[in-house]
């Protein structure tokens, strides 16, 4: 006898939302997450309304999505971290009109545990490398590539591990084509038996870590590590290279902080509601990103709903300031995704999306 379990009532939630060009180059889609399920949605530009374009019950639990192009590439491929143990990358198939399994790569025992990578997934922006981490401790940076007949390879795991450390965020940093390197938020809890450590005292100390993909050696190593505000909590990564001045963006409570090795740091308030009491504190939930040829923005989401527009000021690759807009106010997301044809879709937690 087999048991088949379907709930008849699907899930109205959405856990994640990205978006990008999955079934053609110039086609703008959202994929988004609710539990088990993964859709695509395709918004109509006349009307703005949403179109289901394909759905489906993958009968696990999705953690994390992330859109990745690699070198050369005109489509986004779909990177999926769950609780399979597995990183898996698919691919839209026009013919089918359904995402293609192109690659699964085992790494992990089933479930969501704290150390089995799959709560975080980071891209390299120029197409190179993810990166696939756990709430405590695993990292696995893996690098992708085509082979001859142009099929997509990846590469064995390289261990990013540091033990006993809590993993808060982590994203891929723009360096142009220089070696890919991923940017985490980390806390090392130290060891129980020690007196004198984090876990004992109460005394933890948050750090932005830089981690270096080097394509030469095919090693990762820990580049750079300073200490960051304790209430850090998000990591936007800014364009670098020829676009912009790289580095990333850090939220933290009540300002905004801007990071990049070798150069001094450079924060700015937000706004705060003139009724909002002196002693309470402002944290962002979610971020988009915008970027074109000639510009490019972020729009953050803070708690309590406020939309604010961030530009930098910059000057090649130096930063002079950070310019933070109040934009408008909409319910509080889980996630917030900005179209090239100007739409603004938000996942919101309490009402309709």
């Amino acid at each position: 006898m087999y048991l088949y379990n379907l709930t008849l009532q699907p899930a109205t939630g959405i856990n994640k939302a990205i978006y990008g060009n999955f079934s053609s180059p110039k086609s703008q889609e959202i994929v988004i997450s609710r539990g088990k399920i993964l859709e695509m949605l395709r918004p109509d530009e006349s009307s703005g309304q949403l179109k289901v374009v394909y759905s489906q019950e993958v009968f696990g639990l999705i953690r994390t999505l992330c859109p990745f192009r690699m070198t050369g590439a005109n489509r986004d491929l779909l990177v999926v971290g769950s609780d399979s143990g597995r990183i898996a990358f698919f691919e839209f198939s026009n013919i089918t009109n359904k995402f293609e399994k192109v690659h699964l790569e085992t790494y992990g025992k089933t479930g969501c545990r704290r150390i089995v990578p799959g709560q975080y997934i980071a891209s390299d922006p120029k197409g190179r490398a993810v990166m696939i981490a756990g709430i405590e401790k695993q990292k696995f940076v893996y690098i992708l590539n085509r082979d001859t007949n142009n099929r997509i390879t990846i590469s064995s795991p390289l261990e990013a591990h540091k033990n006993r450390t809590i993993i808060f965020e982590i994203s891929g940093v723009d360096v142009g084509f220089e070696n890919p390197q991923f940017a985490v938020l980390e806390a090392d809890y130290g060891d129980f038996e020690d007196s004198e450590s984090a876990v004992c005292t109460g005394n933890g100390v948050k750090l932005l870590t830089f981690y270096e993909m080097d394509l030469g050696l095919n090693v990762v190593v820990r580049k750079y590590g300073e200490p960051i505000d304790p209430t850090a909590n998000l990591i936007i990564t800014v364009p670098g290279g020829a676009d912009g001045p790289g580095g990333v963006l850090i939220c933290c409570e009540n300002f905004i902080v801007w990071r990049k090795p070798g150069f001094s740091e450079v924060r700015t308030l937000y706004p705060r509601r003139e009724d909002m009491a002196d002693d309470r504190g402002l944290l962002m939930i979610c971020y988009a990103s915008h970027k074109q040829k000639d510009l490019f923005f972020f729009l953050i989401q803070s708690e309590l709903g406020d939309l604010y527009k961030v530009t930098i000021v910059y000057n090649e690759d130096r930063v002079n300031g950070i310019m933070v807009q109040y934009f408008d106010t909409i319910f509080p997301s889980g996630s917030i995704c900005v179209l090239k044809t100007g739409f603004l879709f938000a996942a919101a937690e309490y009402a309709n999306q």
